[in-house]
């Protein structure tokens, strides 16, 4: 029996809500698949911010460093900066571990309604890279308090960086529809943009069985809302993709459905599997938490362990559940709490499997 260690990083809010719900998904999952899942869990949070100044304890990183997967919840807390969440867990645990792809994808479950009045058939990709980028450390402020006061932010694009994304993404879009999108701005951004343009079409020749094409970020977004049908995969730079994979969900029903993963494609190091939503404190302990995102995000880490089958019947599960419209959250337009939702789910995936 394969046996998978896997780190617990509840977080904040709702993640002390929905990451238990997702463990008894993946642990029916496991028994069903024949394999079997472990568990560590880590306080790494805001409220730990609080508590000792810091998100993290010194030798936060090496306790995560062996396991097979990391399963985070959501960080952020009245009081607590974003950025102190970002860049004292989220980023070192993405940089360190070279997760160097976030994967989220984008897809109208049936029986969720979209916002759109005429959606189509939506399912799609967004492929962003995670490591550099716009999201750099670069940079500094000088004159600070004066009427001089200025702020230079740079950012960094590296071909090793560009072209590794770049591939996942053509992998992808070739395993798919073979139909891959690149988010650019070359027309206002004049250094980095055109080298990421360049190297998509470089890239693009090692796939001449995907068809390629590239829209400027602002007309992209128009194309997410007015034409969601048309995407198949999308590649886009750190903060492109940081927007559009916000923009991707409210098209298909909002965050509470979002999954997202934080990648090492070779395994060297582990992946982090995190929800797209927040920490949503407004209604953290209140049960309403939707429970979805973070079990279809399961299911994303089951994927990467190699679990496709199990993987696919969880999904599966969840839009066996969604296409009956019975047991939904307040933001799908229910009245059932994250418990009922997470036991429904797990109810499908017995009958789905067995």
């Amino acid at each position: 029996m394969n046996t998978y260690q896997i780190t617990l990083l509840p977080g904040d809010g709702i993640g002390q809500e929905v990451i238990p719900a997702s463990v008894e998904v993946l642990n029916k999952a496991a028994a069903l698949g024949g394999f079997q899942l472990k568990y560590k869990s880590y306080d790494y949070s805001c409220e730990h911010y609080k508590n000792h100044g810091k998100m993290m304890p010194d030798d936060g990183l090496d306790r995560l460093r062996d396991c097979d997967g990391i399963f985070l919840g959501a960080v952020g807390f009245p009081g607590v900066p974003d950025h102190v969440s970002l860049w004292g867990l989220l980023i070192p645990i993405r940089r360190t571990f070279q997760q160097y792809v976030n994967l989220r994808p984008v897809r109208l479950l049936k029986g969720v309604d979209s916002p759109l009045k005429n959606p189509g058939e939506i399912d799609f990709y967004i492929v962003r890279e995670n490591n550099e980028g716009e999201y750099s450390s670069i940079g500094g402020r000088l004159y600070e308090g004066t009427d001089a006061e200025m702020a230079v932010q740079e950012s960094v694009f590296t071909r090793k960086g560009v072209d590794k994304v770049m591939k996942f993404a053509f992998d992808l879009a070739q395993s798919r529809g073979k139909n891959l999108v690149s988010a650019t701005k070359s027309n206002g951004i004049i250094h980095t943009m055109p080298f990421w343009d360049e190297r998509f079409k470089e890239i693009g020749k090692l796939y001449p069985e995907v068809e390629r094409s590239q829209y400027h970020i602002d007309i992209l977004t128009a194309h997410f809302v007015q034409h969601p049908d048309w995407f198949d995969v999308v590649v886009a730079s750190n903060l492109f993709g940081d927007i559009l994979s916000d923009l991707g969900p409210a098209v298909v029903g909002g965050m509470g459905i979002a999954p997202g993963a934080n990648l090492n494609p070779e395994r060297e190091y582990p992946s982090m599997f995190e929800p797209v939503h927040g920490s949503a404190p407004d209604i953290a302990g209140k049960g309403l938490a939707n429970p979805i995102a973070c079990i279809w995000t399961g299911a994303m880490m089951l994927d990467h362990l190699g679990q496709t089958e199990a993987a696919k019947a969880v999904v599966d599960a969840i839009e066996a559940v969604t296409s009956e419209g019975k047991v939904l959250t307040p933001d799908l337009g229910g009245k059932a709490d994250t418990g009922e939702v997470t036991q429904a789910i797990i109810e499908k995936l017995d009958k789905l499997v067995s």
